[in-house]
């Protein structure tokens, strides 16, 4: 696993309790820090055997750009968690927490279904980082309307979130590091007495079990749920990146990926430094866009090189 401070994670436990588990003697899972993301082409040319990475914060969208392909669901997202190595050098960058986030939110779906099918549930999505395109992309296949508190074009901040829009999103979604260990005293800033037994509320956070977010939640009343679902069923999806083959994309494929891809540019902290021009969409309102077009492709690569 990458990421710039790995001390909150337990995926190496995870992963080295299932090799054990499957009798892969000759497997192992080890964390690397990088202070940059740049660092990753001389750690994979000076890892032999490496056959594969999990992304973590800050770095799943600035890593894209140092893959040679990225699978559909990837590029429909804009974020990378997981990284193929295949034997010719060649990096297949993956998204498995679109599959995690799935596995969390279909079972708690019934609680948010109205009376009037017409009426699309509304959620509130905290952060704009990776995990926060995943979650966007799952609620937007599951039906739901999405709002992620944000201080451009015109989006409110999270610190300017009113009692108003969190009472009307009945789902709640931390998608930020905020609370995450040892920051166990951190959560969102929200009206919290504004959240009641008719909300749910989701932390990606695994990292103390029960949140300083949810543990407020569930004072009000709420339903919760933390990241370790998600967790898991990301893990388990991982494991199977880049087994099958797939044929690899012509030209002007590709162009379509790059095309889209560049649209997205962010600092090592994950912050948008590069927006779209006056009366350009925001690109974060095209990912629904962006999946249905990758699903068009029919599971092709989308290859990040000219």
């Amino acid at each position: 696993m990458i990421g710039r401070s790995l001390g909150h994670s337990f995926s190496q436990h995870y992963f080295t309790a299932k090799f054990k588990r499957e009798g892969r003697s000759a497997a192992r899972y080890d964390l690397f820090e990088l202070a940059e993301v740049t660092e990753l082409p001389d750690l994979i040319r000076n890892t032999p055997g490496l056959r594969g990475l999990n992304v973590t914060i800050p770095y799943k969208q600035t890593v894209v750009p140092l893959l040679t392909e990225l699978d559909p669901v990837a590029a429909a997202v804009g974020a990378v968690n997981t990284i193929a190595i295949h034997a010719d050098g060649r990096t297949t960058g993956h998204n498995t927490d679109v599959e995690g986030f799935r596995s969390t939110l279909q079972p708690l779906l019934e609680r948010l279904s109205k009376s009037d099918a017409d009426i699309r549930p509304r959620a509130l999505v905290l952060g704009n980082g990776g995990a926060s395109r995943a979650v966007a992309c799952v609620l937007r296949e599951a039906s739901v309307s999405d709002r992620e508190p944000r201080p451009h074009h015109g989006r409110p901040h999270v610190e300017q979130l009113d009692r108003t829009v969190v009472g009307v999103c009945p789902l709640i979604i931390n998608a930020t590091p905020l609370g995450t260990f040892p920051n166990v005293d951190e959560a969102p800033p929200l009206p919290y007495n504004a959240i009641g037994p008719d909300h749910l509320l989701i932390d990606l956070v695994y990292n103390p079990e029960e949140t300083l977010f949810l543990k407020r939640g569930k004072e009000q009343g709420a339903t919760t749920a933390n990241g370790l679902t998600m967790l898991h069923a990301q893990a388990e999806a991982a494991c199977g990146s880049g087994r099958g083959r797939r044929r690899f994309p012509q030209a002007h494929e590709w162009r379509w990926g790059v095309g889209l891809l560049n649209r997205w540019s962010h600092d090592d902290r994950g912050q948008r430094i590069q927006l779209p021009s006056e009366g350009e969409p925001d690109p974060l309102a095209q990912v629904e866009h962006r999946y249905q077009m990758a699903a068009a492709m029919n599971e092709r690569m989308i290859s990040l090189e000219p």
